[in-house]
């Protein structure tokens, strides 16, 4: 999913001086300026989503907001985005609550294998749960648009058509996708999703289970030439604004910025599953001849089995926390299974 951007230490420089409400500035009538800031590439569909949202922003504002954006970690990285946004260092950020389950536990249970099967359906699911369970993992800041990947696929070497065939297979993983492929049977390795194609050319992983983007982006239908048809988990992304500062801002900015947070998940879930994954399915398939596997009925049905404890165990793990797991896993299912049908 990432392709790394080069970072110019004006760029960074640059940065302080926009964080915060700024004066107008000469060039433009923006009343006040709003500094953005995301961990992974301007080119990954995330990225995207920021782009759109600060456009559509300033647009429905007549420009009196203007973003300044900063992808590929210019301004914040990956583990500091939250804590970053709550010191001022960013007005917004944008990170993963899945990188992240110990900060934000009852967000994690999206991250459940529980049949999502493309971003749309799931990023939905994610901004309803929020909006109806309202988190105290969220207290001190404003949520302005949730979002996720679609569900992580095996993708490898060899045909995976059953577990014998995923059996001690060495796979890249991350966050919640490693019990997965445990579960399974497959040895799940964690690498930085930077060094799977040379990990994969060297033989150190027969692939990786990741959503499928990533064939074209890193070039990996090159020597991947499967992908098993078994959907997993996807990964949550929050972009959040400290309290504080959205407590300062004007109410007609409050309303589109209340407005765009209703449209992300449908328009990012979208923009994933067909521009982004359906573009680089297509690709794959037409320049490396990528072949799509399905299981069998009884081994799916085993497959779900093997993963099916995975809910209770996260229930009993965040009850014992004293939150509502039970109530959020069953809503998450009845929204699954809603937004199936749109």
């Amino acid at each position: 999913m990432n392709r790394r951007k080069s970072n110019s230490g004006l760029f960074v420089a640059l940065a302080a001086g926009l964080i915060g409400f700024s004066a107008p500035m000469a060039v433009h009538a923006a009343e006040i300026t709003l500094t953005y800031a995301f961990f992974a590439p301007a080119r990954t569909f995330p990225a995207r989503q920021m782009t759109h949202w600060a456009e559509q922003l300033a647009k429905r504002t007549n420009g009196k907001v203007d973003v300044k954006t900063f992808p590929g970690g210019t301004l914040l990285g990956a583990k500091e985005m939250y804590d970053g946004v709550a010191k001022g260092v960013a007005n917004i950020g944008l990170g993963s609550p899945s990188y992240d389950p110990g900060r934000f536990p009852l967000t994690s249970g999206v991250a459940l294998p529980v049949g999502f099967t493309n971003a749309t359906q799931a990023s939905r699911t994610l901004w309803a749960l929020t909006k109806e369970f309202k988190p105290k993992e969220y207290d001190g800041f404003k949520v302005i648009a949730m979002f996720t990947t679609e569900p992580g696929f095996i993708q490898t070497k060899t045909a995976v058509r059953n577990a014998a065939d995923l059996a001690g297979m060495k796979l890249r993983a991350a966050g919640t996708g490693v019990p997965v492929l445990k579960a399974l049977g497959a040895a799940p390795i964690g690498m930085p999703m930077p060094e799977v194609p040379q990990a994969v050319q060297t033989g150190v992983i027969n692939g990786t289970m990741t959503s499928r983007e990533v064939l074209q982006d890193f070039k990996l239908a090159e020597s991947l030439k499967f992908v098993t048809d078994y959907p997993t988990v996807v990964v949550a992304f929050a972009a959040v604004m400290d309290q504080k500062k959205w407590d300062k801002l004007p109410a007609d900015v409050k309303k589109v910025i209340e407005e765009l947070a209703e449209e992300m998940p449908g328009w990012t879930g979208n923009y994933h599953d067909n521009e982004n994954v359906g573009a680089a399915m297509a690709w794959a398939a037409k320049e490396h001849k990528l072949q799509v596997v399905s299981l069998a009925a009884d081994e799916r049905a085993r497959w779900d089995g093997k993963l099916k404890p995975m809910e209770a165990e996260w229930v009993t793990e965040m009850s014992a926390k004293g939150l509502p797991a039970a109530a959020y896993l069953k809503r998450m299912h009845e929204l699954r299974d809603q937004f199936a049908k749109r």
